[in-house]
């Protein structure tokens, strides 16, 4: 075992996006490639000698190769201590909660979310600071700008570490402790929820459905759902975490969580079901006959998280991403609670959790989540959502009826064009860009424009102002289209396109969103030129 100096060169594209860096797994399994990046986080943050990280990630593909090369170079770089979940196993939200917990420097998590996993499909290293929550943009930058000056990194030339036993052991003077990735966890949702009334509501005939699509939740959701809280083995399925997710895409929405949809939508359907993604973080719900939009759903958590212990003393604020509907708006209004707009990207909710301006926020794309982390946490939605059920002990679909009853209804799609050229999607934006100033007072598939604008953000926190956050047209009586470019894909552009529109009507509020939302839908193509610059007639996806 000793400690070598490998020389190299700074390999374009490592910059960061929103969740880290992400590219297809054979980049990351270049010469050099994950090295380097590594090196850059090891420079961003000011080095790692005498500091403790948590190191852990969602199983994909070249996850467990990668967490050896990480242990080797914290370690010749002075590292004091390794926390690692066993198998190199940890999700998001665990690692927040583990990071926190522990009073870690900070920790690296391996994923690429709900990205597709495999030799052939994408990875992804992102490091999360000290209080749990991704990197700030400052550090960001910072880690940037070290990969383009890159020079050499220093690594231990050691046989792999067993990370398979729990314990503790040592690689060149460094300390590394292999955890139970889900015993810290656990305790943490069980200090939230009502257990034994989700226990009774599961022994009264109730029954779920959670599929973990085969990614890191599904420990999780057998400890916690079946083993603790007595549901019935085999009431979580796919379940072990595959290196390639079963050869399928870890993105819990109807789309390609289609094997869940037709359970809860055909004969003899579960009261209950919900998934998880690649590194847990995100969530779908869907009820019996009905699917919550992720909308909907942080809407629904925000008017009823007071019936969990955790929540008990009502909430301190609340806060969404700007694409995500306007329905929580109604709700903190009604409640008299803050309502905080943010960008898309979890570190933008960062500020408001630590400084206690808001304990529950979520995104439209599935994300949702409260103080407990500073992540995004699946599994805390799917149990947050049993308490509210084991306390009211009436179906989703009853649920929801008299929620949109009380607030109104935002019908709500996202639209997504993948892989489109990157020039041909910056064209567009450009485009659009140019139009705001002359769009209010035109008509569109029969909407007016009241409002268009690029949205902006200045955090009330710290005092830093973020630009080009998305592009806004708003219509008379409440509809609404944003236009952004997306930051996680892997291959060209994802345009993404929001829709929304309010109905306040209770007769009206059992319609199809699609058909809702036709004119809506068709003002954005009307507006932004979609088909023309894409040459796509229709989205790759509808959630």
């Amino acid at each position: 075992m000793q400690r070598i100096t490998v020389q190299t060169t700074p390999i374009e594209g490592q910059k960061p996006g929103t969740s880290g860096l992400r590219k297809k797994t054979h980049v990351f399994m270049q010469p050099h490639f994950l090295e380097n990046f590594i090196q850059s986080i090891w420079v961003g943050i000011g080095g790692v000698e005498g500091k403790t990280l948590v190191l852990g990630g969602d199983g994909r593909y070249f996850n467990d190769r990668a967490a050896q090369v990480i242990l080797r170079m914290a370690a010749a770089s002075g590292a004091k201590k390794m926390i690692v979940g066993q198998n190199a196993l940890l999700s998001t939200p665990a690692a927040s909660n583990l990071i926190r917990i522990r009073k870690t420097d900070g920790g690296i998590i391996m994923s690429a979310s709900h990205n597709p996993g495999g030799p052939k499909e994408d990875f992804g290293v992102k490091f999360n600071t000290a209080n749990g929550g991704p990197t700030p943009e400052e550090l960001t930058n910072r880690i940037f700008e070290a990969s383009k000056s890159v020079t050499a990194y220093d690594i231990v030339e050691t046989q792999d570490i067993d990370l398979s036993q729990l314990g503790t052991t040592e690689l060149a003077g460094m300390e590394v402790e292999i955890v139970d990735p889900v015993a810290d966890y656990a305790a943490l949702m069980q200090s939230l929820f009502d257990f034994g009334a989700i226990r009774d509501l599961l022994a009264s005939g109730f029954r779920l459905r959670f599929d973990a699509m085969h990614a890191v939740t599904g420990p999780y959701a057998k400890a916690i759902l079946e083993e603790t809280l007595g549901a019935p083995e085999g009431s979580v399925v796919n379940a072990v975490p595959s290196p390639d997710f079963g050869g399928g895409h870890p993105d819990p929405n109807p789309i390609w969580a289609k094997e869940l949809m037709d359970v809860v939508f055909g004969e003899g359907a579960p009261d209950f079901g919900a998934a998880s993604d690649g590194d847990g973080d995100r969530n779908m719900i869907v009820g019996r006959n009905i699917y919550v939009t992720p909308s909907d759903s942080l809407a629904v958590l925000a008017a009823n998280a007071h019936l969990a212990p955790g929540y008990s003393d009502g909430l301190k604020g609340v806060a969404r991403s700007m694409p995500t509907s306007r329905e929580l708006d109604r709700v903190a209004a009604a409640k008299g609670l803050d309502c905080f707009e943010t960008p898309t990207g979890w570190k933008f909710f960062g500020n408001l959790l630590d400084a206690g301006r808001v304990s529950l926020c979520g995104e439209e794309s599935a994300g949702t989540g409260s103080d407990h982390v500073r992540e995004k946490d699946g599994l805390w939605a799917v149990l947050l959502w049993l308490n509210i059920l084991a306390v009211k002990r009436q179906p989703v679909a009853s649920i929801m009826t008299a929620h949109w009853e009380q607030y109104g209804r935002n019908y709500y799609s996202r639209h997504d064009y993948e892989g489109v050229d990157s020039d041909k999607a910056n064209a567009l934006v450009d485009a659009l860009r140019g139009k705001l100033i002359h769009l209010p007072g035109q008509d569109f598939s029969g909407l007016t424009v009241e409002s268009a604008d690029e949205f902006a953000y200045d955090d009330p926190v710290d005092g830093s102002r973020s630009e080009n956050q998305g592009i806004r047209i708003g219509f008379t009586g409440g509809a609404r289209i944003v236009f952004r470019l997306s930051g996680t894909g892997t291959v060209g552009a994802t345009l993404r396109v929001y829709l929304e529109d309010v109905e306040t009507d209770p007769s009206k509020m059992h319609r199809d969103a699609q058909e809702t939302l036709a004119n809506v839908i068709a003002a954005a193509d009307e507006i932004a030129g979609i088909e023309a610059y894409t040459g796509r007639t229709a989205p790759d996806v509808k959630t």
